[in-house]
């Protein structure tokens, strides 16, 4: 069943992020708007467009949810495999998508720190 969902869910990201995608729903769109007349703008046309798109919202966000998950797990694997790869990495760093926000905050302060020494430095050899 999971691997169902996932290709269902990748065939229809894929689809829903293209151009057809796009063009299908203005037509949609556009047959609504333009039937208005026809059925005197009355609350059961609005209705059908209304429960249209949230049925379609609803029904996506969990599509898109899943692709991003997936999406999301193959890219911190991929980093995890190149920081194993690299001799001077941190090991500690394969997981740390799993500490606490103030960890976070604290590495991303290290790295800040790293940043600012390497643009005084760069600064310095300008100016030399």
């Amino acid at each position: 069943m999971r691997d169902a969902f996932r290709k269902l869910a990748n065939v229809v990201s894929q689809w829903a992020g293209s151009p057809w995608a796009f063009i299908s729903a203005i037509v949609i769109l556009l047959i609504w708007i333009l039937t208005g007349p026809l059925f005197n703008y009355s609350d059961t046309w609005q209705l059908i467009i209304n429960t249209g798109t949230t049925i379609v919202t609803f029904l996506m966000v969990f599509l898109i949810q899943s692709t991003q998950n997936r999406d999301a797990r193959a890219i911190h694997l991929k980093l995890d495999e190149l920081i194993r790869a690299v001799h001077n990495a941190r090991n500690e760093m394969i997981d740390v998508e799993n500490v606490s926000e103030e960890e976070l905050e604290e590495i991303h302060d290290e790295f800040r720190k790293v940043l600012e020494n390497y643009q005084k430095k760069n600064k310095s050899k300008r100016n030399s």
